[in-house]
């Protein structure tokens, strides 16, 4: 069975930083390309980021480019996404899922699949 457990959310100030991260099991996590979702309160999910199975390529939203960075590591299936210079619009539920589509995609296209772990809340205060 597919598990993803979202972790270190927190509540922080606006330009502040936090690392989330996302343990994962029950799947060969190193053959996947994994993305980071989050979903505000009355909104849709939202693409954040992705990663390719080797994290040798990555994406990002607009919205988080160049303050935020995603990272992984296959040996302890765990993905991370770094989370700097942070503003109030970052605040939502974050999840994790695996990638349905290649990295290149993420930008045009929902990339992800439905399974999300209980995920993490990150709120930014102003």
């Amino acid at each position: 069975e597919v598990q993803l457990v979202e972790s270190g959310g927190g509540m922080v100030q606006s330009g502040g930083s936090l690392r989330l991260s996302c343990a994962a099991s029950g799947f060969t996590f190193s053959d996947y390309d994994m993305t980071w979702v989050r979903q505000a309160t009355g909104e849709g999910p939202e693409w954040v980021s992705s990663i390719k199975h080797d994290g040798g390529s990555t994406a990002y939203a607009d919205s988080v480019k160049g303050r935020c960075t995603i990272s992984r590591d296959n040996t302890a299936n765990t993905l991370y996404l770094q989370m700097s210079s942070l503003k109030p619009d970052d605040t939502a539920l974050y999840y994790c899922a695996r990638s349905a589509l290649p990295v290149d995609f993420c930008s045009v296209a929902r990339c992800y699949e439905n399974h999300w772990g209980q995920g993490t809340q990150v709120t930014v205060s102003s």
